[in-house]
């Protein structure tokens, strides 16, 4: 795609680099600035498409600025949404002009996939908020981070794209503190400490993720064990980075599953090492409990337009509160 010179509806900017300005990614400077309201993506995405000029030259996204360029950008308006609006109850925990907190339940589907093309936490913004911010796309309104469906817990929706691209930011630089509550399986070496090891699509199932060096991305999970128990571990969880699959797929790589997780063994294939007295409490929680122990209890940031600093915290649903009082009453 490419921008005829007078686009119709689009919105032309001009910024003047300043001349100190050292070695910087033209994506990165663009997506800082602070005239813009326009999402790191979003900006990529410009620049692919011919939307961004350097001193009139277009350029790559790894451009980089030394200071004293002009910057033209050429936005056009976001594109119209595909979402079909579903009256889907929603629990929402704080809500004013520029955002949303949102306590999703377990079994809700974030945004439209392969699959997943209705019944989403998508359609049920667009049913009852109309338009949130068009980043990163048309089917994803104001999503800033998702949670995986069978994850329960809360999440930040921006209302307007300056709020999305500032909670973007946050993440990016770990100022927006995302805090979990997870059960694992078996007991963790140390009573606390950061995993720190690279995630990428698994190359023997395409469904899932793995920890690998190929293709991958860094990823960063913090812990900490908050109660011991005889055959599982009640943990803390800071999530430093947002990789599919994160907390999961860490804690299986080093052998402790998320208790009931299908698909990265916290089901039956751990399981089956359980002998004696323990083998019926395991069956009766798995039989109780028909998803990960993983729930988003904790969000942390500061307000996009305010600056008032923010903390919004979750109970876990009813499923993972059951097997926590199982635990604490047998499984000592």
């Amino acid at each position: 795609m490419s921008y005829p010179s007078n686009p119709p509806d689009c919105e032309r900017l001009r910024i003047v680099v300043p001349g100190e300005l050292g070695p910087q990614r033209l994506d990165r400077y663009l997506a800082e600035h602070p005239d813009l309201a326009l999402s790191r993506t979003r900006i990529q995405k410009l620049i692919v498409d011919g939307g961004v000029s350097v001193n009139g030259q277009a350029v790559d996204k790894k451009h980089k600025l030394t200071g004293g360029e002009v910057v033209e950008l050429t936005v056009p308006p976001p594109e119209p949404t595909t979402l079909v609006p579903e009256n889907i109850p929603l629990d929402i925990v704080f809500e004013d002009e520029h955002l949303l907190v949102v306590n999703k339940p377990p079994g809700l589907v974030t945004h439209p996939a392969a699959g997943n093309y209705t019944g989403t936490l998508a359609n049920a913004l667009a049913y009852h908020f109309g338009r949130l911010a068009g980043a990163p796309g048309a089917d994803r309104p104001g999503i800033v981070h998702r949670l995986d469906k069978n994850t329960s817990g809360l999440l930040v929706v921006a209302r307007n794209d300056h709020a999305y691209a500032s909670l973007q930011q946050a993440i990016q630089s770990r100022e927006l503190r995302r805090t979990y509550l997870a059960v694992v399986c078996g007991h963790m070496r140390k009573d606390s400490g950061t995993i720190d090891l690279p995630v990428g699509r698994s190359v023997r199932d395409r469904r899932k993720m793995s920890v690998t060096d190929r293709h991958s991305r860094p990823a960063v999970t913090g812990y900490t064990v908050t109660e011991r128990f005889r055959s599982y571990d009640l943990l803390d969880v800071l999530l430093q980075t947002g990789r599919t699959h994160q907390i999961r797929v860490h804690f299986s790589h080093l052998g402790h599953p998320v208790l009931g997780d299908p698909d990265y063994g916290g089901r039956q294939k751990w399981h089956r090492g359980i002998f004696g007295p323990e083998r019926p409490l395991a069956r009766e929680i798995l039989s109780l409990l028909g998803r990960q122990a993983l729930h988003a209890r904790r969000l942390e940031f500061v307000h996009p337009s305010t600056g008032e600093a923010l903390q919004f915290d979750s109970e876990p649903p009813e499923d993972i509160q059951v097997v926590l009082r199982l635990l604490d009453e047998r499984g000592r």
